[in-house]
């Protein structure tokens, strides 16, 4: 059967398809007229895809295709600088072809960051770092004032990209159960569907910030704040993976202790992190030489790394990628997994391309090639 992945760009969603054999996959797209997609994600029951972004110019909003991508419906949450000018000319409400209505956020967030399916609810993260729920699949929306109203709001920094909620990690059998990553606030969790967060960058061990000047690495017994990907693994445990600006970070307890795992990698910092869908033990991520040396791979070659005893040892997985004059970034949400055996990875660039690997990070082949900046890959349910 074919693989189908869910890529957004800065021009739009795409839809890639084709054999496990590293031959050239097709592509569909743009769609979702050309917005800026940070997010897409499918339902495995349903097939329905839905694709979260916008900017300053649209507003916010959400995309829905019941159709496989054929065919997409937009939800705006918030307005734009567009509403400003079908204000001034209402004709021009006919180029931009929004949907009738005003939209119930107002201009309070400018741009969905992340997006998550589970139990029946519909999770959005929004720039700035709101985070909103939908009981009806994204027809109509609420916020979780839980979030946004925390006590600590007020300490909460913008990273590079704004203040972002970018990840959202539901608990696969406790609906109460939810954990988000913000950038710069960290991890918050709730254990009762949303009305109360608590905060968890607790380090396991306080020695760990001694020593580190950047203002995102550890300190004052916590990790840094600025997330940039959290998921958990697999089991009935509580045991959480990051990639952060300052490392890579493992809590066996749900977050409320954290312990460092970045020895052994060429760099602390990067994007992606992924977690095979079996064994808990086993992650993946894609180093980035640092924020302040161009954020590309390490001496310009790239690799994912592997470990496959929860962080204690890495190993660098080269073979098909390039190792020379490599200069991609790979971002948060641009790094995906299936679940075969062996599981399949994928990771987009933003340079446009898609590598792909069917043999758990052993081989790479670039499937897809130059689409626009590339911001989250995710695998789409099968047609």
């Amino acid at each position: 059967m074919p693989q189908s992945l869910l890529i957004g760009t800065t021009k739009g969603a795409f839809l890639a398809t084709g054999a496990r054999d590293g031959a050239p996959w097709d592509v569909s797209g743009p769609h979702c007229n050309g917005w800026s997609i940070n997010h897409a994600i499918g339902d495995p029951e349903t097939g329905t895809l839905w694709a979260g972004g916008g900017g300053d110019f649209q507003g916010a909003g959400i995309w829905r295709s019941e159709d496989g991508g054929a065919t997409w419906a937009l939800t705006r949450l918030t307005r734009g600088t567009a509403d400003d000018w079908i204000a001034a000319d209402p004709s021009a409400a006919a180029f931009f072809d929004f949907p009738d209505g005003a939209p119930p956020f107002g201009d309070g967030f400018a741009q969905v960051w992340s997006l998550s399916f589970a139990h029946g609810v519909l999770w959005a993260g929004t720039k700035p770092a709101r985070l909103l729920r939908s009981t009806d699949r994204g027809a109509t929306w609420e916020e979780v004032e839980g979030v946004r109203n925390h006590p600590s709001a007020d300490t909460w920094n913008p990273g590079a990209a704004g203040l972002t909620l970018h990840t959202i990690v539901p608990h696969p059998t406790d609906p109460a159960r939810l954990w988000v990553a913000i950038s710069a606030a960290g991890v918050l969790a709730t254990e009762d569907g949303g009305a109360t967060w608590e905060r968890r960058n607790r380090l396991s061990n306080a020695d760990a910030c001694e020593g580190h000047s950047h203002p995102a690495a550890p300190a004052n017994g916590e990790t840094g704040h600025c997330v940039h990907h959290m998921m958990r693994a697999p089991g009935d445990g509580d045991l959480l993976y990051q990639q952060n600006h300052h490392g890579v970070w493992r809590s066996s307890d749900g977050g409320r202790s954290w312990d460092d795992i970045t020895p052994g990698l060429p760099s602390t910092f990067g994007f992606p992190l992924r977690v095979h869908p079996r064994d808990p033990a086993t992650i993946w991520t894609l180093p980035l030489n640092g924020d302040g040396a161009g954020r590309f791979p390490p001496d310009a070659a790239a690799a994912v790394w592997r470990s496959c005893d929860g962080g204690a040892t890495w190993a660098a997985q080269r073979a098909g990628l390039p190792q020379r004059n490599c200069y991609f970034t790979v971002l948060r949400q641009a790094m995906a997994g299936d679940e075969a055996d062996p599981p399949g990875l994928y990771f987009g660039t933003n340079s446009g391309s898609v590598f792909a690997s069917f043999d758990a990070g052993q081989d790479w082949h670039e499937v897809v090639r130059h689409l626009p900046t590339i911001l989250a890959v995710e695998t789409a349910p099968a047609p």
